[in-house]
């Protein structure tokens, strides 16, 4: 099957065969034809299977017939994360090319004004992050009367993240006389839910099971007898400093450790950033860019902020911990071997991960061959020497403690004078400074204070 099997028109056809693609992908074939037929779509598909072209191209192609309106967006497209949505409008980018179709992006993190200025003179499509197109909504810079399309994306990570109420919100905002495009990898009861309420005979589409591993994903395991983090570093490093490995994404389960991983990483010398949701958006974009274009070999991330990203020819994924959602680990190490390529996994787990490992195994239903790592042995000696401010802080307390116990015989009665009557100890030290601070107050050279002229009464001395 080709694109042109599907129905999509020439400039359509001419803009994907200069993107470099051929043939469409299940999720495509299956997804296109009835969203060009009008039709509401639920699409369950893994990450890494051609979703985002799934719904852009039908888009486009519907969206190429009929003029925006000032604040009226003709199509929203609503992602969870800032970055999905920025690859989104990448994605539309690429594809429109030659058409007359304009464009806003709404996300977090960026001034308002500049947003305004192009919803108020017309997006024929609006690729949104929940939050900011509330507030747009709410300030009354966006009316939603006109969207004909409502598409989105990644909804089960919507659910993770808290929106779906928010999503709610937004499928009550548009007009009832529109048409649904809906994806997600996977269909948990909250999401079944929405598809049931707000999705009207829509043709299901599902390439793969929900919550599998693609095949083309060779993955291991390595497993640490210590829990200490320089070990598990110490062990990353290793896995890292294998050879075949290209380039790849670091994930931890906390945005405190994915700094400090990251930091630890660059004291070795990788070429290695953390990108969170805590940075801002300015610095998590430069990241993107600079592991997408190659300056940057080693992507440290959490979760919510890689969840959903297209990033091309990602040799290895690294799990720093076991993920505490299985789910999790299904999306993390999709980020490899997209696009047919072959890909590789490694996932470090210690006596802590024990029970989110088994959750892990049982959902993906296979064993995880285990790894074992050069070196791994003196994975702690050769870890050492990475910490060494606290390990002096460490090693000065018991020198310290040492060298008390011969005064400890000397020093015993005032320790017992200080634990039982600290108070009566306090108060005659205290004493002595106030007669002294009288004595100079009576002295006739300290008499600004005192208003008695040369004489000073008994009761002042």
């Amino acid at each position: 099957m080709t694109f042109a099997d599907l129905g999509l028109g020439p400039k359509l056809l001419e803009a994907i065969e200069t993107a470099g693609y051929t043939e469409p992908t299940p999720i495509q074939a299956g997804a296109i034809p009835p969203a060009l037929a009008g039709k509401d779509v639920l699409g369950i598909a893994q990450t890494g299977t051609g979703k985002t072209a799934s719904f852009t191209l039908p888009l486009i192609e519907r969206l190429s017939r009929g003029r925006a309106r000032a604040r009226m967006p003709r199509s929203l497209i609503i992602a969870p994360t800032r970055e999905l949505a920025a690859q989104v409008a990448e994605n539309f980018e690429t594809y429109s090319k030659g058409q007359k179709l304009s464009m806003a992006l709404l996300i977090g993190g960026v001034a308002f004004k500049p947003q305004e200025d192009i919803l108020n003179k017309g997006a024929d499509v609006l690729i949104a992050t929940p939050g900011r197109l509330l507030d747009h909504f709410e300030r009354g810079k966006l009316l939603m009367t006109g969207v004909q399309f409502l598409v989105v994306d990644e909804a089960d990570r919507m659910l993770d993240m808290g929106f779906i109420p928010d999503l709610e919100r937004i499928f009550k905002m548009v007009p009832p006389r529109r048409q649904v495009l809906f994806f997600s990898a996977t269909m948990p009861k909250e999401i079944q839910s929405l598809v049931d309420r707000f999705l009207n005979d829509p043709e299901r589409v599902e390439v793969s099971r929900p919550a599998t591993t693609s095949d083309n994903i060779q993955q291991y395991l390595v497993k640490l007898s210590s829990s200490v983090a320089k070990d598990k570093r110490a062990a990353l490093r290793a896995a890292m400093n294998r050879e075949g490995v290209k380039n790849g994404i670091i994930f931890a389960n906390r945005k405190r450790d994915v700094d400090i991983v990251a930091r630890s990483l660059q004291r070795h010398g990788f070429s290695a950033s953390p990108i969170h949701g805590d940075l801002d958006q300015s610095s998590r974009m430069a990241t993107l860019a600079g592991f997408k274009s190659g300056e940057l070999r080693f992507l440290v991330a959490s979760d919510v902020a890689a969840r959903g990203l297209d990033i091309p020819n990602v040799s290895h994924v690294f799990n720093y911990d076991v993920p505490h959602h299985a789910d999790d680990y299904v999306h993390r190490i999709g980020r490899t071997g997209r696009a047919g390529n072959k890909g590789e996994s490694v996932t470090i787990s210690t006596p802590a991960d024990e029970k989110s490992l088994t959750a892990v195994l049982r959902l993906i239903k296979q064993d995880i061959p285990l790894l074992t790592l050069d070196g791994q042995a003196s994975a702690p000696a050769e870890a050492s020497s990475e910490e060494e401010k606290p390990k002096a802080r460490r090693t000065r307390r018991p020198r310290k403690d040492k060298s008390e116990p011969p005064a400890a015989e000397t020093t015993a009665e005032p320790v017992e004078a200080k634990d039982a009557p600290k108070t009566v100890e306090e108060k005659p030290a205290r004493a002595p400074r106030k007669e002294k601070s009288r004595g100079r107050r009576s002295d006739p050279q300290d008499r600004p204070v005192v208003g008695f002229g040369d004489h000073v009464p008994n009761f002042m001395a």
